[in-house]
C-alpha cells in the first residue's frame, strides 16, 4: 500500500502525517508526503512540527518539501488531503476518475464530514502542532482499521 499525504506546504501537517504513519504503518507501506504549493520546496519541517513529532519518539527532522506532481497519481494507492481547499487543488491535478477516486480527505475515515479538516497549525503555538499531532494520530489508526 502507498499512501501520500498532502497539506498546503508540506512543512507542517503531512510531514507530521508522514512521521506517524511511518512509525505504525506494517512493513509493507509506502508513505510519502507533499504540497500544492512549491514554496517551501527542498526545506525541512517547520521546528514546531519537528519538535511536537520528537515529544512522540518520532523523527522527521530529514524530510524534505516537495510539491504534489504527475506521478504522484500513478504511483499512490491513497492520497489523503489536510483540508477542503488543498482536496480541490489536488482534484484538479488528476488526470482522470481513477486518479481522482485515490484523493479523499484525511479526517473522513473519522465519519465526521463537518469537522473533516485538519487545521494548518503554522500560524499558531506548540499547543496547535500537538492538537494537529493527536488529530492525525486519530486518523491514521482509524485508517488502518480499514486498509488492513
Amino acid at each position: 500500500m502507498k499512501i501520500l499525504m498532502v497539506c498546503l506546504g508540506n512543512i507542517c501537517r503531512s510531514p507530521l502525517a508522514e512521521g506517524i504513519m511511518k512509525s505504525k504503518a506494517p512493513g509493507n507501506f509506502f508513505i510519502d508526503s507533499a504540497g500544492t504549493i512549491s514554496m517551501h520546496e527542498g526545506k525541512h519541517p517547520d521546528k514546531r512540527a519537528i519538535q511536537t513529532a520528537a515529544l512522540h519518539g518520532i523523527d522527521i527532522s530529514q524530510q524534505m518539501s516537495r510539491p504534489i506532481n504527475k506521478a504522484d497519481f500513478e504511483n499512490f494507492d491513497k492520497i489523503y488531503c489536510m483540508d477542503v481547499d488543498v482536496l480541490a487543488d489536488v482534484v484538479s491535478k488528476a488526470r482522470n476518475e481513477d486518479q481522482r477516486k485515490k484523493v479523499s480527505l484525511f479526517l473522513e475515515v473519522l465519519g465526521d464530514y463537518q469537522n473533516a479538516e485538519v487545521p494548518d497549525p503554522y500560524w499558531g503555538n506548540m499547543k496547535e502542532f500537538e492538537e494537529v499531532f493527536q488529530l492525525l494520530d486519530r486518523g491514521f489508526e482509524a485508517i488502518l482499521k480499514q486498509i488492513i
